[in-house]
């Protein structure tokens, strides 16, 4: 694992196609994309100021676990070459650990997002409405609870610095064509229970996380991006789990807690650019719980 955190990488022998949230993203020729992850870490799709050091190192270490773990559901964008292989021998400490040499796609614009508690926004709209993107739930639910069977909730992918919308399959439908949601929503659900089944042999139980796809050349249908990482999921401790409240997680959800009762100038910080800067404690105890989690799994 790089020793030193990594903010930006500053890479001069390829071209930068996108710097995203935590991903920075180079062209390697027209077909492949060295994807490198930082320890920049977002909350309300705001990025924080500091690193949280050997973060980047540790979601690559997992997403590989993963894509691994669910390989014979769907293709993934995964080439097998060593991402070393496509940069300059100065350059190699920024990539080392922490990068993935992927297929270049066509990523769908939007996220797929499958619940198995209720939490988060899809909790604050069931409080509302009884439902969580137009999928109708049963009444008396609580925080935390455990659904009958999951559900597929997508939502519209933001630009930089903006929030991700929910919104139903029929809206989906209407973006990318109903076969093509429909093939979505059901790997997203069968690599979910995958995931979901196999976490808990580990103590962890996988709350909600969201997928990303794109299409290759032939149209096939391809996970992509990181999956199942402490980033797009929600990893409670089966230990700690009490249906009614937030259990302990090992995702960012330390942060968000942390900025929900942050002040800036007095106030409540408002959720938008620039965060408040985190504390040593907070940097600290956030790497420890991504360390823990990907322990518990592979361990």
């Amino acid at each position: 694992m790089p020793g030193s955190a990594l903010l930006e990488s500053r890479l001069q022998s390829l071209p930068l196609l996108a710097r995203g949230k935590v991903r920075d993203n180079y062209a390697v020729g027209d077909d492949r994309i060295l994807m490198i992850a930082s320890d920049r870490l977002s909350a309300f799709d705001v990025i924080m100021g500091e690193p949280i050091p050997g973060k980047g190192a540790l979601l690559t270490q997992m997403a590989l676990f993963w894509f691994d773990k669910l390989a014979g559901i769907v293709p993934n964008h995964l080439t097998g070459a060593d991402p070393l292989s496509v940069v300059s021998a100065a350059e190699a400490e920024q990539v080392r650990g922490r990068a993935m040499l992927v297929k270049r796609l066509k990523p769908l614009p939007v996220e797929a997002v499958v619940r198995g508690y209720l939490a988060g926004s899809g909790w604050a709209e069931y409080q509302a409405s009884g439902r969580v993107c137009g999928v109708a739930l049963p009444a008396g639910l609580k925080n935390a609870s455990r659904l009958d069977q999951p559900i597929f909730t997508p939502a519209t992918k933001a630009e930089m610095g903006a929030h991700d919308e929910n919104i139903s399959f029929e809206r989906m439908a209407e973006l990318i064509g109903a076969d093509l949601a429909a093939q979505v929503r059901d790997a997203a659900i069968t690599l979910y229970r995958r995931a979901a089944d196999y976490a808990l042999t580990k103590g962890i139980i996988i709350a909600d996380t969201k997928f990303e796809f794109g299409l290759d050349e032939q149209g096939t249908l391809t996970l992509m991006d990181e999956v199942l990482t402490p980033d797009s999921s929600r990893y409670w401790p089966v230990e700690s789990y009490a249906e009614g409240r937030n259990p302990p997680s090992y995702d960012k959800q330390f942060v968000r807690d942390w900025l929900e009762q942050a002040q800036v100038d007095g106030r409540p910080w408002n959720k938008t650019a620039p965060a408040p800067a985190l504390p040593a404690d907070v940097i600290a105890r956030t790497a420890e719980k991504y360390r823990e989690a990907l322990n518990r799994l592979t361990g």
